[in-house]
């Protein structure tokens, strides 16, 4: 599973980043699950909480300071896992992990804004919790 497919590890340390920064618990959840470890079972509790709480109305913007503080940890964690489960150095991946979290929650957040005028506050959401979790599920089986 986590043999190198041709994907180097600061690309896959930028993509997981990307999907912290689109939801900051599923992308630990992806690469803890993919070790095998039991801090996983509270990633992925975390992930199905922030899923539901992530489609309230009341629900404050990825873009203010807890949820960008949050992403920032997120995608710097799965950045140095990933970067160093494939042969790479932690720090580098740590500091590409926090790109792709950068570009994944404010990019995501312009999407989020464009699917909402479009389909729907609640269809937006469970939309963006399924991009999510494939892009998590297809960088952790890299």
């Amino acid at each position: 599973m986590w043999h190198g497919a041709g994907m180097w590890p600061l690309e896959l340390a930028l993509c997981l980043g990307f999907v912290a920064g689109l939801r900051m618990f599923t992308a630990p959840a992806a690469v803890l699950l993919a070790r095998g470890t039991l801090w996983s079972i509270v990633f992925v509790i975390g992930a199905l909480v922030e899923y539901v709480l992530d489609a309230l109305p009341n629900t404050p913007s990825r873009t203010e300071t807890r949820g960008l503080v949050g992403r920032v940890i997120s995608g710097a964690f799965v950045g140095w896992v990933i970067s160093t489960t494939h042969g790479g150095a932690g720090i580098p991946g740590a500091i590409v992990g926090i790109v792709g979290a950068m570009i994944g929650m404010y990019g995501g957040h312009a999407a989020r804004m464009v699917a909402i005028a479009r389909i729907g506050a609640y269809p937006a959401a469970l939309t963006g919790d399924v991009i999510a979790i494939g892009l998590a599920a297809l960088i952790v089986t890299r």
